[in-house]
C-alpha cells in the first residue's frame, strides 16, 4: 500500500512504517545516543528499509571509489601548530560573495521524502538555521516554491540536471532565479546512469519509480498537458554554457570536475566555481577520490574561479584537510540523509552541529583562529 507523506516528523518513542515512492521507512522508539557522523550513519541504516538504503548508500560498479572517498581522507596527516593564540576561533567564511557560519554546505541529493515525509523543506529548514547552503536536487521530491515557503531567509543554490528540451531548462533556471536561488549548479557527470548493481539486484527502476517528475511550475502545470520528466540530455557539451549565460544572471558552478583539463576548460568558458566530486562514487567506478583529485584542480584553475568539494567528509578534520589542500568549502551528501531519517530537520541540523564544533576543535589544535589560516602547511600525506 501506497501511503501519502506525513504532514509532520514522528515522535521517537513510537515504531512507525510509511511507505513512500515504494519504498519504506522506520521510525522507532529508543533515544538515540549520537556523538558523530557514523553515529548517523548506525541509526539511519536501523530506520530504512533496505530498498532504500540501498539506494542512498549504493556506488556504482564495486564500490571502490565510493569507499576509497573516505579512505583517501587517512592517508593526510594533519600537521599542528601550537602555543598559538586560539581562545577565539572563527568558522566563517564566504562562497560567491556571500557569508557562512561554517565551510560546511548541503550537496544536492533526491528523493529527501524517502528519508522523512517532510523531505527537502526539513533539510532547507535545517541549513537555515545552521547559516549555510544548500544546494537543492533537480530531483527534490517537494516543490521548489514549498521548499522557499519553509526556509524564506534560506541560502539556497539550484542543481541542474540538464534536460533535452532547452525550453524546459530555459523555464526552470528562470523560475528559481525568481525563487531567490544564487547560484546554478550544472551536475556533467551523468551523461547517462551509473552502473548501480544494488538497485539492479533489487529490481529499482528509476525511470518509473522515481523520475516520473513534473519539472514545471505549479502554473504551468495547471494551464499544460501533464508531461513526464525528460532523460537527462546525453549531448549536453561546453559549448552549450554559453547560451546558459544568455538565460540567467546567476553564477553558474560545474559539479562532478576531477581533471586539470576540465578544471582549464571549465576557466575558459567562464564559470565561477567547479565542485570537485565524483557523484559519491555512483556513476564511474575507479575514478580518484574526490580530495585525491582536489589539488589537481586547485593549481589548474589558479585562483580563478572557487573550488568546492564533496565525497568522503565524515569528521571536522577532513574538513579542515579539504580546506588545505585549497577547497573553499565541502558539501556533505549522504550525512544529512542519515540525519534526515533519523530526526528530520533536527537530525539534519545535529549532523551540521556535530560536523561544525568538530571543526573548529580542529582549526583550534591546529593553530587556526580563522578558516583564512588554513594552508597546505597544516598536512602531509602518509606514505602508508
Amino acid at each position: 500500500m501506497l501511503w501519502p507523506p506525513l504532514p509532520c516528523p514522528l515522535p521517537l518513542n513510537d515504531s512507525y512504517w510509511v511507505w513512500l515512492f515504494g519504498f519504506g521507512f522506520s521510525f522507532e522508539g529508543a533515544e538515540m545516543s549520537v556523538v558523530c557522523l557514523t553515529d548517523f550513519e548506525a541509526h539511519a541504516r536501523e530506520r530504512l528499509s533496505k530498498s532504500t538504503w540501498d539506494y542512498i548508500e549504493g556506488g556504482a560498479g564495486e564500490g571502490f571509489t565510493r569507499d576509497d572517498n573516505i579512505a583517501a581522507f587517512k592517508k593526510i596527516r594533519l600537521r599542528p601548530r601550537y602555543l598559538k593564540d586560539v581562545s577565539q576561533v572563527d568558522t566563517r567564511t564566504t562562497i560567491q560573495g556571500e557569508e557562512i557560519s561554517a565551510p560546511i554546505c548541503i550537496a544536492p541529493t533526491g528523493f529527501h521524502c524517502l528519508a522523512w515525509p517532510d523531505g527537502e523543506t526539513s533539510t532547507a529548514r535545517a541549513a537555515q538555521a545552521a547559516g549555510i547552503c544548500y544546494i537543492t536536487s533537480t530531483y527534490a521530491s517537494c516543490t521548489l516554491e514549498d521548499i522557499v515557503a519553509a526556509a524564506p531567509r534560506g541560502f539556497r543554490w539550484f542543481q541542474l540536471y540538464v534536460q533535452p528540451d532547452r525550453q524546459l531548462n530555459k523555464q526552470l533556471v528562470q523560475r528559481v532565479e525568481s525563487l531567490g536561488f544564487r547560484a546554478l549548479v550544472i551536475t556533467v557527470d551523468v551523461p547517462k546512469l551509473g552502473n548501480r548493481r544494488h538497485d539492479i539486484r533489487n529490481q529499482l527502476n528509476l525511470k518509473t519509480n522515481l523520475l516520473l517528475k513534473d519539472l514545471r511550475s505549479p502554473q504551468e502545470r495547471n494551464s499544460m498537458p501533464y508531461l513526464q520528466m525528460s532523460p537527462i540530455d546525453s549531448s549536453f557539451c561546453w559549448e552549450d554554457l554559453s547560451w546558459f549565460r544568455t538565460i540567467t544572471q546567476l553564477p553558474i558552478i560545474l559539479k562532478g570536475i576531477l581533471t586539470k583539463e576540465d578544471a582549464e576548460l571549465a576557466v575558459k568558458h567562464n564559470v565561477q566555481g567547479i565542485i570537485v566530486s565524483n557523484h559519491g562514487g555512483r556513476q564511474l567506478d575507479d575514478v580518484p577520490a574526490s580530495v585525491d583529485a582536489l589539488p589537481e584542480v586547485v593549481a589548474a584553475v589558479k585562483g580563478k574561479l572557487e573550488v568546492y568539494l564533496d565525497g568522503g567528509v565524515r569528521t571536522g578534520n577532513d574538513v579542515l584537510k579539504a580546506l588545505a589542500l585549497g577547497a573553499k568549502c565541502v558539501f556533505l551528501g549522504r550525512p544529512v540523509l542519515w540525519g534526515l531519517a533519523c530526526k528530520g530537520e533536527h537530525g539534519v541540523g545535529e549532523v551540521l552541529n556535530i560536523l561544525k564544533d568538530e571543526f573548529h576543535t580542529s582549526m583550534a589544535l591546529t593553530g587556526c583562529r580563522s578558516v583564512a589560516e588554513i594552508n597546505q602547511d597544516l598536512i602531509q600525506f602518509s606514505r602508508l
